[in-house]
């Protein structure tokens, strides 16, 4: 009997050798994947940016024409 549990003693040590293994290999991929969404997370913050300067950019044009157009329109009424 006392070799049973000595068997079975080394076989749940190596399960939870087995578990650990894969809880290493699932932490390891998890960083990998963290690293990956926080470099995604930087480039679409980053692309934002641009899109919201353009932005700016464009809506500070057509305020520009608009005002131009408004002085037109002015300019011919008198």
């Amino acid at each position: 009997m006392h070799m049973a549990t000595i068997i079975m003693t080394d076989e749940k040590f190596t399960t939870l050798d087995q578990k650990i293994d894969a809880l290493i290999e699932l932490c390891a991929a998890m960083k990998q994947e963290n690293q990956l969404l926080r470099a995604n997370e930087h480039n679409w913050l980053s692309e934002r940016q641009q899109l919201l300067e353009n932005n700016k950019l464009a809506k500070s044009r057509l305020e520009s024409v608009l005002n131009r157009l408004k002085s037109l329109e002015q300019s011919e009424s008198n």
